[in-house]
C-alpha cells in the first residue's frame, strides 16, 4: 500500500484538525494542528491531543500557533509504518481518550445483528435467516423511534413470533447500546495495518463517524473511524462482544479530528454521508455508504447514555455512532455474503474528514501493541521537561 499523507488530507481545507504525529527527533508523538494545508507541532500549546481537547480558549490558542511558521510540510508527513521509523509520521489522533462505541444504532445494522444471531455466527444460513425475517415482520421498522410507544408494540408483535432477540431490544427499546470498543492508545491511524484475528472466517469492516467528546461532556468535533467487526464470534453469542470487538489493531480512528467550530457544525456532522471501499488482491471491489441522518438516535441521547451522573471520563472519549453499512454482497460463495480476506485495502472517506485507508492483515502477524499509558507519561514528562518547544 504506498498512500502517502496527500491522499489521506479532507478535501475541504476550511476545517480547523487536531492530530498526532510521531516526532522522530525527539523520539514521541506530539499533537499537531493541519490547516491552510500546513502542520504545526501543537505540543507548545499541550502536551496530547486530550489536553488540548479540554481548553476553553483553544480556538484563541491554534491562530496564535497558526501566526508562527509551520513545523513539517506536508510532504515530510508519512503514513504510520514500521519501515519508517526515521521520519514524522501520521498516527491515530487519540492519545489519552477513552474509546467507546455505540452498537444498533441503524435498522439495518440492528436486522443484521439479528440475523448473525439467529444463523449463529454461521454465514451459509445468513441468507435464509435474512429472507424469512423480512417476510415476517412485515412493518418497516425505519419509522419506528426507539423507546416510543410504537416500537413497543413492535417489541410485543415481534415476541409473539419468536423473533425477539437482545438486538431489537437494543435497536427499539430506552436504552443504546454502549461498550468500549478498545483499551486507551489502541487505535491505528491511517495507513496502519487492521487486523483480522485467525480464529474468525466471516468478519466485515464498519465505516463511522466517530464523536470526539471532552470531560464535559461537550462534542468537540468529529473523525472516521473503522469500528472493525468479528460476525461469526458475535453471533455465537452476544456475550462475546469483547472478543468480537476488542483485538490488537481492531480500532482504527482518523486521519484527523475536525473541531465543531463555523465552519463545521454539529449539524453539518449529522448530514455527512461517508463512503467505504473495499479492494481486494484479486480484483474484488465493495462499495458502501454510511448515512449518518439515519440514525435513529441523536447524537446527544448517545452522549448522554455514555456519559453522566452513572459514569465519568476526566480524559475525554472517542464515541463510534454506528454505521448503517453492513456488506451482504457476495464475494466467493454464493449466499455467505461478503468476509475479509488478508491483502484487503479498506478506504473509509468523506470530503469534509479526510480518509481512513488501512491494509487487513492477520492480527497475530502484525506488529504488536507496545506504545501504552505508562510511555506516554514518560514521553509528556520528556516534553514538559523541554518546556514543550518543538
Amino acid at each position: 500500500m504506498n498512500h502517502t499523507i496527500i491522499d489521506v488530507l479532507p478535501e475541504d481545507v476550511s476545517g480547523v484538525y487536531i492530530g498526532r504525529v510521531w516526532d522522530p527527533s525527539r523520539g514521541l508523538p506530539v499533537p499537531v494542528l493541519y490547516a491552510d494545508r500546513k502542520i504545526w507541532d501543537a505540543s507548545v500549546v499541550a502536551p496530547t491531543t486530550a489536553d488540548l481537547l479540554e481548553m476553553q480558549d483553544l480556538p484563541e490558542q491554534l491562530l496564535q500557533l497558526r501566526q508562527g511558521r509551520s513545523t513539517w510540510d506536508l510532504e515530510d508527513i508519512y503514513l504510520e509504518s514500521q519501515e519508517r521509523a526515521g521520519v514524522p509520521q501520521l498516527l491515530a489522533p487519540l492519545d489519552a481518550q477513552v474509546i467507546k462505541a455505540c452498537g444498533v444504532t441503524f435498522v439495518g445494522s440492528m436486522i443484521e445483528r439479528v440475523i448473525e444471531e439467529r444463523s449463529g455466527g454461521d454465514p451459509s444460513a445468513a441468507a435464509k435467516v435474512r429472507k424469512q425475517m423480512q417476510d415476517e415482520i412485515g412493518v418497516d421498522l425505519a419509522t419506528i423511534a426507539p423507546g416510543e410507544k410504537e416500537a413497543e408494540t413492535v417489541k410485543q408483535a415481534l415476541m409473539e413470533r419468536g423473533w425477539w432477540s437482545q438486538y431489537l431490544e437494543v435497536g427499539l427499546g430506552p436504552d443504546p447500546e454502549v461498550f468500549t470498543k478498545a483499551p486507551v492508545l489502541a487505535a491505528v491511524g491511517s495507513g496502519s495495518p487492521i487486523g483480522i484475528p485467525a480464529f474468525s472466517s466471516w468478519n466485515n469492516p464498519e465505516p463511522e463517524l466517530v464523536l470526539i467528546v471532552d470531560s464535559h461532556g461537550r462534542i468537540v468535533g468529529a473523525t472516521l473511524g473503522n469500528d472493525v467487526n468479528l460476525r461469526d464470534v458475535e453471533g455465537r453469542s452476544a456475550l462475546l462482544l469483547g472478543m468480537a470487538k476488542d483485538n490488537n489493531r481492531s480500532t482504527a480512528i482518523g486521519p484527523f479530528i475536525r473541531l465543531i467550530d463555523s465552519s463545521f457544525s454539529l449539524e453539518d456532522a449529522r448530514k455527512l454521508e461517508i463512503s467505504l471501499t473495499v479492494e481486494g488482491s484479486e480484483g474484488y471491489t465493495l462499495r458502501g455508504m454510511n448515512a449518518v441522518s439515519a440514525l435513529s438516535r441523536t447524537f446527544e441521547d448517545l452522549v448522554i447514555a455514555t456519559r453522566g451522573d452513572h459514569h465519568q471520563y476526566p480524559d475525554g472519549f472517542a464515541l463510534f455512532t454506528g454505521t448503517l453499512f453492513a456488506p451482504t454482497q457476495d464475494r466467493d460463495v454464493p449466499g455467505e455474503g461478503f468476509t475479509h480476506k488478508i491483502g484487503d485495502v479498506v478506504t473509509i472517506a468523506n470530503n469534509s474528514l479526510g480518509a481512513l485507508i488501512n491494509q487487513v492483515g492477520r492480527t497475530e502477524e502484525l506488529p504488536k501493541w507496545t506504545y501504552g499509558i505508562r510511555t506516554l507519561s514518560r514521553d509528556i514528562a520528556r516534553l514538559e521537561d523541554a518546556g514543550n518547544r518543538p
